[in-house]
């Protein structure tokens, strides 16, 4: 790893709201062709609003609700509501709002680090990352018909353990482990809100392919329909997001078009740093494709 990417800074940049008013802030969206904005980055944009009014703590949960697709062509407002500042917890409620109308809600809660009891889950064990190839190198044979993705900014680099989970497959179980880290190193003097934010870009990238992985459909089937619902998060210990994190997802259950996944993350320590759960629409408009 060395310098920050350009993907990397742009995300960065991203995430760095503009104030216009006290507790609201302007936030952009990539210069791409989209019909919607990215899920992860409406809720790292919302915790960085929300942690731009806290005076101390690291984030340690936020929960959330999509409303209503957000529009790429138009700056999103993020309104912060102090709910409640504490001793050792710092509450906020945000409002992502477009064209006049609320397109995401988050609260979110901020914790002064202090002592207690420690447990976990261990990690699993899998291949370290270096054993691994990157998504863009096995994505490599597909590039006419993935033109699109190869024509954005990457800051998260992904090395997938086994089967990629959006190929084509049926049958597959609803498993999903892969390494992620920022594409870079960012400085030492970092603060946890970025890093935690960066985390919340990163989460919502995957969670909805393990919804999908056992079954026959893919997102750009013209009788799906798939969105992220809500999106939950619980962030354990201090953590680097420029450094190697194994996500470890599955999704317990899928019913009546909704499908529910989890995700776990863990340095390469064996220290699990973050929890998460997503709901996620799945509507099927059409019978299965054949």
């Amino acid at each position: 790893m060395g310098a920050v990417s350009d993907a990397l800074d742009f995300l960065v940049d991203l995430l760095d709201l503009e104030a216009i008013e006290v507790n609201i802030f302007r936030g952009r969206s990539p210069n791409e062709d989209r019909q919607r904005v990215f899920g992860g980055q409406v809720a790292a944009q919302a915790l960085m609003a929300a942690g731009r009014t806290v005076a101390a703590g690291r984030p340690h949960s936020l929960h959330s609700y999509f409303l209503r697709p957000g529009d790429p062509t138009v700056p999103i407002l993020y309104d912060v509501d102090r709910i409640r500042d504490g001793r050792s917890f710092t509450t906020r409620r945000v409002v992502a709002i477009q064209h006049g109308r609320a397109i995401f809600n988050m609260q979110t809660s901020f914790h002064v680090d202090e002592p207690g009891l420690s447990h976990q889950f261990p990690m699993p064990d899998v291949p370290p990352p270096e054993d691994l190839q990157p998504l863009s190198e096995r994505l490599e044979p597909y590039r006419d018909a993935l033109a699109d993705w190869f024509s954005r900014p990457h800051p998260i680099e992904q090395r997938h353990i086994g089967e990629l989970p959006f190929m084509h497959h049926e049958g597959k179980e609803p498993l999903q482990r892969l390494w992620i880290r920022a594409d870079g190193t960012l400085p030492a003097e970092t603060d946890n809100l970025l890093h935690a934010c960066i985390a919340a870009y990163a989460s919502d990238m995957s969670l909805f392919d393990t919804m999908l992985a056992p079954h026959d459909v893919r997102w750009d089937d013209p009788g799906f329909m798939g969105a992220s619902l809500d999106h939950c998060m619980w962030f354990h210990r201090p953590f680097r997001v420029d450094e190697w994190l194994l996500y470890d997802m599955d999704s317990p259950s899928a019913f009546g078009a909704r499908g529910l996944a989890r995700g776990f993350m863990f340095t390469r320590q064996g220290e699990l740093v973050v929890s998460m759960a997503q709901e996620g629409l799945m509507r099927q408009t059409a019978g299965p494709r054949h």
